[in-house]
């Protein structure tokens, strides 16, 4: 039975919080159809989001521009159509999706990866790169020097490689050599990163979700439709914030920190929905051999690790 306060609550969110037709449609993708194989009968996805505020028109038209920018393949087998993720676009929802349900690194040695992008870079590629590497959290130390506190290197060689620019710039290591909460270095992570926006995000997020957490873990039942609702707002609302998170290491972080807070509720009300979100999921979308296939193994090491379903018994 659907709870009249959680339909409330997602009309309400749909009003106040216009969404992108383009945006959303690449929240349910990468969240719920790439662990099943990534591909989907159209017809099906449309009867999927349509309780989101989105009508077919409005779907053909977003899937038809994801495709023209590489995100979506069609495939036509008779009158029915099946959007798949192309290669980049798995990859490319890899790289979002691992920031999202992978905690940030808890301590660091003081070590930085730095990009510095010479003037002679064609305008266009360098306004590519400079957006990649903003979306993955770098900050500008300066004209033409990058700067993350990371030692993730393969996401690095990930941008390089997809923005052709592996053999455009230099990208080194750099290690601190002062002490790891001194004053400058704090100065310089308020100059690079704008830290009180983003905990401004999180907070109104936090003040968001946590009614609809309350809500869900008092029902005595729950309604796999609503479920699924609730996680892709949940979702597409905290990828919204994290886009702007450099997901610095906590040295470097204000005391308190509300990130960590949104990340530790987005994780608690995702643990409540997605059992029957998955439910409903399956039963409405289809592929051209049936229902979407069970989710991969991966998916249920999202967040520190999900509950997987049991197997059934053996005669």
């Amino acid at each position: 039975m659907k709870s009249r306060h959680i339909s409330q609550w997602v009309d309400d969110f749909l009003d106040q919080h216009p969404t992108r037709a383009n945006s959303l449609i690449i929240t349910v993708y990468g969240d719920f159809i790439a662990p099943h194989g990534g591909t989907v009968w159209l017809g099906s996805f449309i009867r999927l989001v349509r309780p989101l505020g989105l009508n077919e028109r409005m779907v053909r038209t977003s899937v038809y521009r994801l495709s023209q920018e590489k995100w979506l393949v069609s495939e036509q087998l008779g009158r029915k159509s099946y959007y798949s993720l192309t290669t980049s676009g798995r990859r490319r929802f890899e790289h979002a999706y691992r920031r999202i349900y992978v905690a940030p690194q808890d301590s660091w040695t003081g070590q930085w990866q730095l990009v510095m992008i010479p003037s002679s870079m064609a305008g266009t590629q360098r306004d590519a790169l400079r957006k990649e590497l903003a979306w993955a959290g770098y900050g500008a130390l300066g004209s033409g020097i990058l700067a993350h506190p990371s030692a993730d290197t393969d996401a690095l060689l990930d941008i390089l490689q997809e923005t052709g620019a592996h053999d455009k710039v230099v990208a080194m290591k750099a290690v601190n050599i002062t002490a790891l909460t001194s004053k400058p270095l704090q100065e310089l992570v308020h100059d690079c990163w704008n830290l009180e926006a983003l905990s401004a995000k999180y907070l109104a997020f936090v003040d968001l979700f946590r009614p609809v957490l309350r809500t869900m873990r008092a029902a005595s039942s729950l309604d796999p439709e609503q479920c699924f609702l609730v996680q892709t707002l949940l979702m597409h609302d905290f990828r919204r914030a994290l886009l702007h998170d450099p997901q610095l290491p906590s040295q470097l972080l204000p005391a308190n920190w509300s990130g960590g807070v949104a990340r530790q509720l987005c994780r608690d009300l995702y643990s409540v929905t997605y059992p029957l979100a998955q439910q409903h999921l399956l039963s409405v979308c289809e592929t051209a051999n049936g229902p979407l296939p069970p989710a991969a193994p991966y998916f249920y090491e999202r967040f520190g690790g999900l509950v997987a379903p049991a197997s059934p018994e053996k005669p």
